[in-house]
């Protein structure tokens, strides 16, 4: 067996098109995965609605989420992490527009 050290900062690929997903463990009941973000947000009147909760840690740059209910966007800062029920709407409203942000997301 091979074991691999790898570095969550490296391989970033900032896109103003998409955010960059990659899976970095998956195992029966949860999936972690990196999101890299820049100046992405959920579209204009769309919501996530997940199956499985989520936790969510906020490792660089900045970012705004809403959840359904609430009057005003949260801000997240560097270390930052929130759990999502599932089916629990919210939405990014945004991200970092001039630097990658990074997230952590473990879904289960």
């Amino acid at each position: 067996m091979t074991l691999e050290i790898t570095n969550l900062f490296a391989d970033l690929v900032p896109s103003r098109d998409a955010e960059q997903v990659t899976d970095l463990l998956v195992a029966p009941g949860l999936r972690l995965e990196r999101i890299v973000s820049f100046g992405q947000a959920t579209p204009p009147g769309e919501w996530l609605d997940q199956d499985r909760a989520e936790w969510v840690i906020l490792l660089r740059g900045t970012a705004t989420l809403l959840f359904e209910g609430e009057a005003s966007a949260r801000a997240l800062k560097p270390g930052d992490y929130v759990t999502i029920p599932a089916h629990f709407r919210h939405r990014v409203e945004w991200t970092t527009p001039d630097e990658p942000t990074v997230w952590l997301a473990l879904h289960y």
